[in-house]
């Protein structure tokens, strides 16, 4: 726990210091020109109205708020991703890393204090996000709360599980930027944030099916759109059970991707 404490309060003085404001800025535009586009096309080419198909595969009309969940849920998972998965190679670069390493303290801790740290910022990122939202007209309802947490604990628990594999490929590679877009472009495809997953061909749902976020966004329909036709506590459980699997291997690839880190570091 005094890991977990001392890295959240060390992040935050860093982020309080030298917080990069064009982040917040990207983060915001991105998802409010992902509403904005989505609603012009919805009122300009669909005359507010949704396919059959659409209400069919998401039990809801509610087009509008099923994309500003997503736009909400897709920058949440890109920040948590990019906060916790590239702590480690931070560490890397930053000439810090082999002094971690030294230390008694063990890598959860650490990753959790990270997640803790990047939680709190992220809220603050969503909050604007879904308020400029609301402004142009969204309207979003949560009719129980406790699917909401539910929602909140299943998506934490998925970007923390597939940060950590994620984190150990960066340090094995000593590369950041194709290893993390990938994912994001994979994820944007593959997880239902803008459409129904039942849209994909099947080899692409599939693979949808095997990320966490996928079931975490389901959990997040479920408590902010009502009629949503989803069943919130199966796709929790699956959702925590993945999230589980991807942060045990990641953290059993984690070292030995650290190794090798500090051995290329030495020959170079």
């Amino acid at each position: 726990m005094s890991v977990m404490a001392a890295t959240f309060v060390r992040n935050w003085r860093i982020t309080l210091r030298a917080y990069p404001w064009t982040y917040f800025v990207g983060t915001l535009a991105t998802g409010v020109l992902t509403i904005g586009v989505s609603m012009l096309a919805y009122r300009a080419i669909g005359g507010g109205r949704v396919g059959a198909s659409f209400t069919a595969a998401t039990g809801s009309a509610d087009y509008l708020g099923y994309v500003t969940v997503g736009a909400a849920a897709l920058t949440f998972t890109t920040r948590m991703v990019l906060w916790v998965a590239k702590a480690q190679i931070t560490e890397y670069r930053e000439g810090t890393l082999e002094s971690q390493l030294l230390t008694p303290a063990r890598r959860l801790p650490y990753l959790l204090g990270v997640t803790a740290q990047a939680l709190s910022t992220t809220a603050v990122e969503i909050t604007v996000l879904v308020a400029v939202a609301t402004a142009l007209g969204v309207r979003l309802t949560v009719a129980d709360p406790l699917t909401l947490l539910a929602a909140t604990v299943a998506a934490t628990v998925a970007v923390v599980g597939m940060s950590v594999p994620l984190s150990a490929l960066m340090l094995a590679a000593g590369e950041a930027h194709i290893t993390q877009n990938t994912l994001f472009t994979a994820m944007a495809l593959l997880c239902g944030f803008t459409f129904p997953t039942s849209y994909l061909p099947d080899a692409a749902r599939w693979l949808g099916e095997a990320l966490p976020v996928t079931w975490a966004l389901r959990v997040l329909r479920a408590a902010t759109l009502p009629g949503t036709d989803v069943d919130p506590w199966p796709a929790f459980a699956v959702c925590v059970v993945l999230g589980g699997a991807y942060l045990l291997l990641g953290l059993s690839i984690l070292d030995p991707a650290e190794r090798r880190a500090l051995h290329r570091s030495a020959r170079a």
